[in-house]
């Protein structure tokens, strides 16, 4: 078969390597990122997993638009709270730490692995032994364990990867948790992605995988059972639409909140001029820091409590209506996960974030899988822990995002790992691309903000004169951060120019990168 040409950004240069090796295969944008979410598991395993959740946002040759959900489920029943393996852990950023929650008390129904064959039946072209070939390939010899890895394994995520036996086995097989230089392996990994795509598809969900992970479940504390696994049904939604300075921005519907707050943020942008603004002056910040915090207010009192009613995205973008003078006047006044993007020349692209959650700690005996903690995750769980309302999606802040141009093809593909981050990340990206006119490089790696319940998080690279002129109320709090860091995201994306070419940029905050085949 004929090689592919296109391009991608990912999160590790393996991944990376994995897609362009299907690109040679002749592969298509969706087999390519089918085969970059299968690598990522073992060159990113701290942040994704096939027990994870994620999105792909597709848009076909054909201009067919389609946002595949395969996030996380609730189970269908609860178990008391004294039955339940579910305690907190703290994982520390640097200058922040987070409590997250895991244990099999934490763990809500896996999709990844659902996503992964949903994808290939209706967008694939090459059969899923050829996709997966590079990850398995990439499992059994090994990865090199980068700096950023060693970060997140080291001091972020020790005291979930070594939790159990198997955890110990893979990340720490010489007693101590492995170091930049040294080579991860996941033996039990490639053996399991073998039998999964030779013919065993739903050994994940109903075979003997599927067996051994409820079993654990009903004897150690976790809510999930077998009705849950089988039950488990990938979602092809439409994506959410907002227009903005003539283009169309393709993102996550609800019941994921992510895509709906851009949507918003956007909207109330769109009515202001930003042509003579300059990146990293006083007005830049704090027009981002006003319009992050129109948003989360708008956020609190119309959308958090409606996620799963029907429009209940048009009914709030359409809100922002209601904001917007205060929000003009008060301008004028003056996060893990992995993300892939992938552009092909057949006109194709997809955008794919998924996550493990922090990871609950526990992994599926034999597999070399650990399984997802989104029931612990704050973030995920906004009315407060073991208050979820059973079997329903949980809502995300991942939001996989197309831009089309006039003639209705993908201009930019991305999204990003981060938490709460996301949204704002992709925001930031986006404002640089489309009214900074930046280059794709320079508008992944300028420094960026995020605004919450009065804190203004700021990293190094804006003029101190213009952060010391920002106009605060005697409650907002500024954290400046000595460095870039992946708590702002990582926002891999892809740019296709008026002529043609195909560009990419990696976020360095978590050592992305990007290649063309």
């Amino acid at each position: 078969m004929k090689k592919t040409n296109g391009v991608i950004a990912a999160g590790h240069p393996e991944t990376v390597k994995a897609g362009l090796a299907i690109f040679g295969a002749g592969g298509n944008a969706f087999d390519v990122a089918l085969a970059c979410m299968l690598a990522a598991c073992v060159t990113e395993p701290g942040l994704t997993s096939l027990a994870g959740g994620g999105f792909l946002l597709a848009h076909t040759n054909t201009n067919q638009n389609i946002l595949f959900d395969f996030f996380t489920q609730t189970p269908h029943d609860k178990r008391p709270i004294s039955n339940l393996d579910f305690y907190p852990v703290g994982v520390n950023f640097g200058t922040t730490i987070q409590d997250f929650h895991i244990g099999l008390g934490s763990m809500a129904v896996p999709g990844v692995w659902a996503g992964v064959m949903r994808v290939q039946e209706t967008l694939g072209r090459l059969p899923l032994s050829v996709v997966a070939e590079p990850a398995i390939i990439l499992a059994r010899q090994g990865v090199e364990v980068n700096s950023f890895q060693a970060y997140t394994f080291s001091n972020l995520l020790q005291p979930i990867l070594l939790t159990t036996a198997e955890g110990r086995e893979i990340y720490a097989p010489n007693g101590d948790i492995l170091r930049s230089g040294d080579r991860l392996i996941m033996t039990h990994f490639a053996q399991t992605l073998e039998v999964l795509v030779s013919g065993e598809r739903r050994e994940f969900y109903e075979g003997e995988i599927a067996q051994m992970l409820v079993q654990d479940c009903q004897e150690k504390g976790g809510h999930l059972t077998l009705k849950d696994l089988k039950n488990y049904t990938v979602i092809e939604r439409t994506p959410l639409k907002i227009d903005y300075r003539g283009k169309t921005i393709l993102t996550n519907p609800p019941p994921s909140s992510g895509g709906t707050l851009i949507a918003f943020a956007l909207q109330l942008l769109s009515s202001l001029d930003l042509t003579n603004l300059k990146f990293g002056s006083s007005q830049h910040l704090h027009l981002l820091k006003t319009v992050m915090q129109f948003t989360n207010v708008a956020r609190k009192e119309r959308l958090d409590d409606y996620l799963h009613q029907v429009n209940i995205a048009e009914k709030f973008v359409s809100s922002f209506s209601s904001y917007q003078q205060p929000f003009i006047d008060a301008v004028n006044k003056w996060g893990s996960t992995t993300h892939i993007s992938v552009l092909d020349q057949e006109g194709n692209a997809a955008s794919v974030t998924t996550s493990n959650g922090e990871g609950s700690g526990y992994i599926i005996p034999g597999t070399g899988i650990m399984v997802n903690n989104m029931l612990g995750e704050e973030d995920l769980n906004p009315q407060g822990f073991h208050q979820w309302p059973e079997n329903v999606r949980i809502s995300s802040m991942m939001s996989p995002t197309l831009v089309l141009n006039q003639e209705h093809k993908p201009e930019i593909v991305l999204g990003s790992g981060g938490s709460n981050r996301i949204r704002t990340a992709i925001l930031q990206v986006l404002l640089n691309l489309i009214d900074f006119k930046m280059s794709v490089e320079d508008a992944v790696n300028s420094p960026r903000v995020h605004w919450e319940n009065h804190r203004f998080d700021i990293e190094p690279g804006f003029d101190p004169e213009s952060v010391n002129t920002l106009d605060l109320s005697p409650q907002d709090v500024i954290r400046l951060w000595p460095e870039k860091n992946m708590f702002f995201g990582g926002v891999n994306t892809l740019v296709k120019t008026s002529d043609g070419q195909l560009l990419g940029a990696g976020d360095i905050r978590r050592n992305g990168v990007s290649l063309k085949s």
